[in-house]
């Protein structure tokens, strides 16, 4: 018996998808790219006197029929491979965080190289945490290469497939050049991708040509996409649940049309970051229950038209490492899991999608983990007939070392790692009382110490620096920042 939970019945998630196809083709979109508007109008969409275009439900259904029900991601080497879509719940960092935040003194400051190097090679260590994000912003860096810089420290550092994304046009051809480099040639990254790109749509109902330039490149390309709408309730979209997920569909199927019409049966997952309006501070809170509602809805959406889904969901809006931390991001997790969620973009994140912390991210691996045990549910294992085991038990006044102990303890029992606290008191004190940021801080230094490079083909990091110092160059840099190993 796996658990699982719906908010949504197949009755209502049948009226949502024909009334966000009904917007489509009768209100449309505004599309600011006239390269998009005029390809779509050659496939049957129409323009509004007004402008918008807008999608009849012939050309959904040709781009439902033509998306993969399934999306592959391949890391360096062998042992990091995702399927989204296969039914398993995979967890990413949450991405583009402008601030990292340091233990013990909860400062958020502007990361460094350094900083985005630790982060990837911790990455590698958490069994838990199934793909890189570009995560951190460092701010040693012009911005006019920041997406290319964050990938290039990825691709060296850290062996797990990536989760990215370019904020303007002219950083694609870099990060391509990138994967290309790393992969070992372009028709090996199309087999094998090594990194998915988040592109977003503006609610309301809009797409901007910086988000059509480089999402049209991905899919041409044959590089996976992940379609995340970001509708805000009571803001931008209807204050009401259904209506945002109603909205939010629009705009997902905006994309998943216009991607699969420019390159039919380009890997597309179905993705998501809505959220809730808090009209009292004018902030949008991920670890709100109505944005977990919104997440796990939009998925149950996506899963209904067969396509791969992604939220941003297990993450918290306190400012540090505390309690709220834990259960915003603990109850995000597991309502991911029980929803089947196929990519949580999450871990790791603080402050309203905008801090990065380290010690989190480790004690988010746990979570992790332990939402995935509860996903697995229960089954018997020799169980029946338990007549015997309980005169075993009777006999010996215990089970701790019996066959039927030995043999099943490690599938029925996770065994967190010691950043999370299950000694008694006495041991516990013997231990130093240490809090959970201090085991936290522990662990992470004890990976970064444990690193090992990824298992890059021969000349692959060298390949990739000149790539990426040619990019600096011509953004003005005479050099790429220095990240010592210790950084």
């Amino acid at each position: 018996m796996q658990p699982g939970m719906n908010l949504l019945d197949d009755a209502l998630k049948g009226r949502i998808v024909d009334e966000a196809r009904k917007i489509l083709a009768d209100l449309g979109v505004a599309v600011a790219s006239p390269e998009t508007v005029e390809m779509l109008h050659g496939h049957g969409a129409h323009v509004r006197p007004d402008g918008r275009l807008c999608i009849p439900g012939v050309l959904v259904d040709r781009a439902l029929e033509s998306a993969p029900p399934i999306v592959r991601l391949e890391g360096i080497g062998e042992h990091h491979r995702l399927e989204l879509g296969d039914g398993r719940v995979h967890f990413t960092p949450g991405s583009a965080a402008l601030s990292i935040v340091d233990w013990p003194s909860g400062e958020a400051r502007t990361p460094t190289t350094g900083d985005y190097v630790r982060y990837a090679r911790l990455v590698d260590g958490l069994t838990q945490i199934d793909s890189q994000s570009t995560a951190l912003i460092p701010g040693d860096v012009p911005e006019a290469v920041s997406d290319s810089y964050r990938l290039y420290l990825s691709l060296l550092h850290g062996s797990k497939p990536v989760v990215t994304g370019t904020f303007s046009p002219a950083g694609y051809p870099v990060m391509r050049e990138l994967l290309v480099t790393a992969r070992g040639g372009a028709e090996a990254l199309r087999r094998r991708p090594l990194a998915m790109f988040t592109v977003c749509p503006t609610s309301p109902l809009a797409w901007t040509r910086e988000a059509l330039d480089p999402f049209l490149r991905c899919v041409e390309d044959g590089v996976p996409v992940e379609v995340v709408a970001m509708p805000l309730a009571g803001f931008v979209a209807p204050v009401t649940l259904v209506g945002t997920v109603t909205q939010h569909t629009v705009e997902v199927l905006s994309g998943i049309v216009i991607g699969q019409l420019a390159a039919p049966g380009a890997p597309m997952v179905y993705g998501s970051a809505a959220a809730a309006f808090d009209v009292r501070f004018g902030s949008t809170p991920m670890g709100a229950v109505e944005t977990m509602m919104l997440a796990c809805a939009v998925s149950e959406i996506g899963r209904y038209l067969g396509l791969p889904t992604q939220a941003y969901i297990g993450l918290s809006d306190s400012k540090v490492l505390d309690a709220q931390a834990g259960w915003e991001t603990g109850m995000g997790a597991t309502l991911a899991a029980l929803s089947g969620i196929h990519q949580c973009s999450g871990p790791g994140m603080l402050d309203l999608l905008s801090g990065q912390s380290l010690e989190k991210l480790v004690v988010d691996n746990e979570i992790c983990g332990s939402v995935r045990r509860l996903r697995q549910g229960m089954e018997p294992r020799e169980d029946f007939p338990l007549m015997p085991l309980m005169e075993e038990m009777l006999k010996e006044g215990h089970l701790l070392i019996s066959d039927h102990s030995r043999r099943h303890l490690r599938a029925e029992h996770l065994m967190t790692h010691p950043v999370v606290d299950r000694l008694p008191r006495p041991r516990w004190t013997e231990d130093g009382s240490a809090s959970l940021g201090e085991r936290a801080r522990r662990r992470v230094e004890s990976l970064l110490a444990e690193h090992t490079a990824p298992p890059h083909e021969a000349g692959v990091p060298e390949a990739l620096a000149e790539v990426m110092a040619a990019a600096a160059r011509s953004a003005g840099m005479d050099a790429l920042p220095e990240a010592p190993v210790g950084a």
